[in-house]
């Protein structure tokens, strides 16, 4: 899952609550970041949260 800072509490607590394990988190380096936004808004994302 991506997402931006606003969103990561969520994130982590959606993936613990659909997989029952806690996620690694990702933070998304600014020289290889992607042009991809986060899943819950328009904001661009800085971390991939999941396994």
């Amino acid at each position: 899952m991506l997402c931006c800072e606003e969103h990561i509490e969520l994130a982590i607590d959606m993936y613990v609550d659909e997989k029952e394990l806690a996620p690694e988190i990702e933070k998304i380096e600014k020289n290889s970041k992607l042009s991809t936004t986060c899943e819950m808004c328009e904001n661009p994302a800085v971390y991939i949260v999941g396994n």
